[in-house]
């Protein structure tokens, strides 16, 4: 199924590769990354990957092209559940493509802080590189 996600309200301005496993694809954004993000698009059984491991500027969801479809589907061996394209800037550079096909997509808002939090309120999160001090 070709996607153009639908993303919260909200200021998704900084994007980056929060986690990245044979099982999970979880790309974080937010308007600022330094300290947390509140948006995770996580793909579930990625299949085929191109994005840059951070880009900036509210990147633009589109349809994947027949040709991106075409290579996406030789690449991972037939057809993904979803497939989304997107434009995106890296370093003030010409736009990259991305394209990232699973068998399926979540859009999960939630606060994940990107340092050591003592006590989290319900539905906040530390991201997944986060360790106590001293561990």
């Amino acid at each position: 199924m070709l996607l153009v996600p639908e993303l919260p309200e909200g200021s998704w301005w900084d994007w980056d590769v929060v986690s990245s496993t044979p099982e999970l694809f979880v790309l974080g954004a937010d308007h600022d990354l330094t300290y947390h993000h509140a948006l995770e698009l996580r793909f579930h059984g990625p299949a085929f990957v191109q994005c840059p491991d951070e880009f900036f500027q509210d990147p633009v969801f589109r349809t994947a092209t027949p040709r991106e479809v075409e290579l996406v589907s030789r690449a991972a061996g037939g057809a993904p559940g979803v497939l989304v394209a997107f434009e995106c800037e890296v370093d003030g550079e010409a736009p990259a493509t991305g394209l990232i096909a699973a068998r399926r997509l979540e859009i999960a808002p939630g606060l994940v802080f990107r340092y050591w939090r003592e006590r989290l309120e319900p539905g906040q999160r530390r991201a997944p590189w986060v360790r106590p001090p001293g561990e």
